[in-house]
């Protein structure tokens, strides 16, 4: 799809990507959320699918003096992905960059530590999971989940978001461990993630916490 009316919100962007994942149901996948937007997306998918949820922090290393532009990425047990184009582009010293890392690092533990208050890992050695977010821009972050998941051994990964630009898109569909990539709106000129909805409200964590109470072990108790 080229050129779609803007979802409504997250949610509604995260059940017409359960209509598409459908296939998937049947092998009992583990839908995977990037916090924070991206867990609203994926609770849909997980609830339509019956899913297991859980949630893979990576956090975007800023460019200097440009905070919205990702020279890369950063996961939770410190894996980076860097954006070497971009980096040279900007001659971006080593030295911003290692602390850069270790500030992303630290905000990502931080968040972590929250989150798993609530709800333990699901582990996802052997499993399809699904990661899903509210949208490409660069890919840094998702390629970054990507290959957490894949360290973790996960059996297939399969990439689900509402839209992106096709080039980051093709970039992360040409990845060898992504399975399949389902990305149902690729618009003509891509801005911004914010273009693809109508309601683009900043998530909280308190939202995403009380998702994470939902999918909770006590909750299945």
């Amino acid at each position: 799809m080229r050129n779609p009316d803007p979802y409504e919100d997250r949610r509604d962007a995260g059940r017409s990507l359960a209509e598409k994942l459908k296939a998937y149901a049947s092998e009992r996948p583990v839908v995977v959320g990037l916090p924070r937007g991206g867990v609203v997306v994926a609770a849909e998918v997980a609830r339509a699918l019956k899913a297991d949820l859980d949630v893979i922090i990576a956090g975007k290393l800023r460019a200097p003096y440009n905070p919205e532009l990702a020279i890369g990425a950063i996961t939770e047990d410190g894996r980076v992905y860097l954006n070497e184009l971009a980096i040279r582009g900007l001659h971006i010293k080593p030295d911003y960059l290692e602390k850069e890392k270790k500030a992303r690092l630290a905000a990502i533990t931080e968040r972590l530590t929250l989150y798993r208050r609530i709800k333990k890992k699901v582990p996802l050695n052997g499993k399809t999971v699904i990661i899903a977010d509210d949208g490409l821009a660069t890919g840094a972050t998702m390629i970054s989940a990507i290959q957490a998941a894949s360290a973790e051994r996960a059996s297939k990964i399969i990439v689900a978001v509402p839209g992106g630009p096709e080039d980051s898109v093709e970039r992360i569909r040409g990845m060898k461990e992504v399975y399949d990539v389902v990305c149902p709106v690729i618009p003509p000129l891509f801005f911004a993630v914010s273009q693809l909805y109508a309601d683009f409200r900043q998530v909280e964590d308190e939202e995403v916490i009380e998702i994470l109470k939902e999918f909770s072990d006590e909750r299945k108790v």
